[in-house]
């Protein structure tokens, strides 16, 4: 359990470096040229022979075409560097710097970038490998490779500059964030799967939270957004001592130095879990995906509020980030989700954790666009309509109906207040009418 979910944030991490892929390509470029001079010296030895289909010619030859293979791909490989430092500013000033992290982590872009500085490396190994001491020495398989990569990046550069034109259009990058959400949904459902237990004992929850009142508080030793709990190894740590942990945080908080991170019941067993609980959570400057859904319904907010500003004034994108909030909260209600509770294998509580509810996630995702449309009908008739939805997801759910039903009041309140137009209006009623309808006859679609 947490190899799984501390080695999601490390690779959440490395993914979101510009050096990771292209240094790793260059160590494949390194290794590939070993393989194919110890061929060339084998060719030279007279133990194997030249392949039919290897270049063949003089040294001189064979320099000037590395030379000039060389040359090209460190400048395709600049060009490339500057389009995604243009492509990164361009993201920042029009979705906002939150989805910088978006296109930094971007497979294509970092795949890109390395094919590029990896043939460049290759090159130059092979350019001096021609200065070898026998006059009779030319690297013909190494030549030949070192062509067939050029024209490989050739297509990685097509690739590329369809790629960036198409990353930078709002749609794929809304849609990319919307995915992103889905996988750490069903990293989530995984784990509330993985920590069912069949056999529950000890106290229940409420004369857990009782017990905790009298508990000892541990403080944070670092400031910072927490991006990653180590739940499983809080478990054991929590079992050795015999003790309840509770978190105060979960990732999406700002933690500050000194403030409380966790409560710990025997008040005794704070000594032996607070460096664990320091461990186990990892801090840094800025909210990740790896267990914090409501970053990716956030970043569509973000989007969405950008595009309903008096300086962008530009209502259908807030509507397509609408649509995919009402998606990314339908799949929400179809899945289990973690309760925040953690048990030992025994089924003693031994964890207990702020759980994400639907309830947030819905306020996260309706507040403050709704906020930013009001006098919009067409922004308040698509928030009623994506309420009809999600009505459909959750069911027969009465408590998730009620949150639902809160938003849909509170959005015919805005209407009524702030839309001067009574046509208007009453499109948006008939919108609020259609909901309420859906609410009374649910389908569900589970």
């Amino acid at each position: 359990m947490r190899r799984y979910r501390v080695t999601g944030w490390r690779r959440e991490a490395l993914r979101t470096t510009l050096w990771l892929v292209p240094s790793t390509m260059i160590l494949l470029a390194v290794v590939l040229f070993a393989i194919t001079y110890r061929i060339d010296w084998k060719i030279a030895n007279g133990d194997l022979s030249l392949p039919s289909w290897a270049v063949s010619g003089g040294s001189d030859a064979s320099r000037q075409v590395l030379i000039g293979i060389s040359a090209a791909m460190i400048t395709v490989a600049g060009v490339v560097f500057s389009i995604t430092i243009l492509a990164l500013q361009l993201a920042s000033q029009q979705f906002g710097p939150r989805m910088l992290r978006n296109f930094i982590r971007d497979r294509g872009t970092q795949v890109s970038l390395g094919a590029f500085v990896a043939t460049f490396t290759y090159s130059m190994l092979t350019l001096g490998s021609i200065a070898h001491p026998s006059p009779t020495f030319v690297p013909h398989v190494s030549v030949t490779v070192a062509l067939v990569l050029t024209f490989g990046d050739l297509g990685v550069l097509i690739y590329f500059i369809h790629h960036v034109a198409t990353s930078i259009q709002l749609t794929s990058v809304v849609a990319g964030i919307a995915r992103d959400f889905r996988t750490t949904l069903r990293e989530l459902a995984d784990e509330a799967a993985r920590t069912r237990v069949d056999a529950v004992e000890g106290p229940g929850i409420e004369e857990v939270r009782r017990r905790l009142e009298a508990g000892a508080e541990v403080p944070a030793r670092g400031s910072g957004f927490i991006q990653a709990v180590g739940h499983d190894r809080l478990v054991r740590i929590a079992a050795a001592s015999d003790s309840v942990i509770q978190l105060l945080h979960r990732p999406g908080h700002f933690m500050a130095d000194g403030q409380s991170l966790a409560v710990v019941w025997p008040a005794g067993a704070a000594g032996d879990v607070a460096e664990a609980l320091t461990r186990e959570h990892i801090v840094g400057p800025s909210r990740t995906l790896t267990q914090d859904p409501g970053f990716a319904v956030d970043q569509l907010v973000e989007v969405a509020i950008r595009a309903l500003s008096p300086a962008v004034n530009d209502t259908f994108t807030a509507l397509n980030c609408i649509d995919w909030l009402g998606d990314c909260l339908c799949r929400t209600a179809r899945m289990p989700m973690p309760d925040g509770i953690y048990r030992d294998d025994a089924g003693t509580i031994r964890l207990v954790e702020k759980a994400i509810t639907f309830e947030r996630l819905v306020k996260g995702a309706f507040d403050k666009v709704r906020q930013a449309g009001r006098g919009m009908p067409a922004v308040l008739i698509r928030q009623l309509e994506n309420l009809s939805k999600i009505a459909m997801a959750v069911g027969d759910d009465q408590d998730a109906h009620e949150v639902l039903v809160l938003h849909a009041e509170m959005i015919l309140r805005s209407s009524n207040e702030s839309v001067a137009e009574p046509s208007d209006r009453a499109d948006v009623q008939a919108a609020h009418d259609s909901f309420v309808l859906r609410v009374k006859r649910p389908v569900s679609t589970r």
